[in-house]
């Protein structure tokens, strides 16, 4: 999972850039963490530290902030997964919300389905919402992770998942036209 951490740190190295020229999409990112909102723009490029930027990309991402995505993504036992795995069309498909891991373990078996994770939550869903999601239900990833994305088989497998999710979700962020 390292080096979709590292595309990460890269995204926000650009960003920084971008804030430093003075790019108005760049800023108005920056302008979502609560403590950059009262700064004056004028001098908003000279305050932005590399931190931001982190906390700002993985903020986009569904995660707390930088910390809470590292401990994510590089597969560390986390209570709280964020809201990565669930797109905002996600309610229009067929899912069961479990508070218990395993009781989701058990109806994902009896139903052949796929255990994703909201935020403390667990959910057991159906091909047709992986498919929203933006993945293909027939990656083999999936077979390898025996469709479990919070206790996967092999968590490369999943690491790889996540990677093409993120790299989808980016997309989808960098089409979306920000307010200067």
């Amino acid at each position: 999972m390292v080096h979709v951490l590292d595309d990460l740190k890269a995204q926000a190295r650009i960003l920084h850039r971008r804030v430093e020229t003075r790019q108005p999409a760049a800023i108005a990112r920056l302008r979502a963490l609560p403590e950059l909102r009262v700064i004056d723009a004028a001098e908003l490029p000279a305050a932005i530290q590399r931190r931001h930027c982190l906390a700002v990309i993985a903020r986009e991402l569904g995660f707390d902030g930088w910390p809470h995505a590292v401990a994510v993504l590089a597969g560390r036992p986390v209570e709280d997964f964020g809201t990565l795995l669930y797109p905002p069309d996600g309610s229009k498909h067929w899912n069961i919300w479990l508070a218990s891991y395993e009781e989701a373990r058990k109806i994902r078996q009896q139903n052949n389905g796929y255990l994703l994770a909201y935020k403390r939550q667990f959910l057991v869903t159906d091909r047709f919402f992986v498919a929203t999601l933006g993945l293909d239900p027939d990656d083999p990833d999936w077979e390898r992770i025996g469709r479990d994305w919070v206790r996967p088989a092999v968590p490369e497998a999943r690491g790889r998942l996540y990677a093409r999710l993120i790299l989808l979700r980016q997309d989808q962020l960098a089409a979306v036209p920000t307010r200067p």
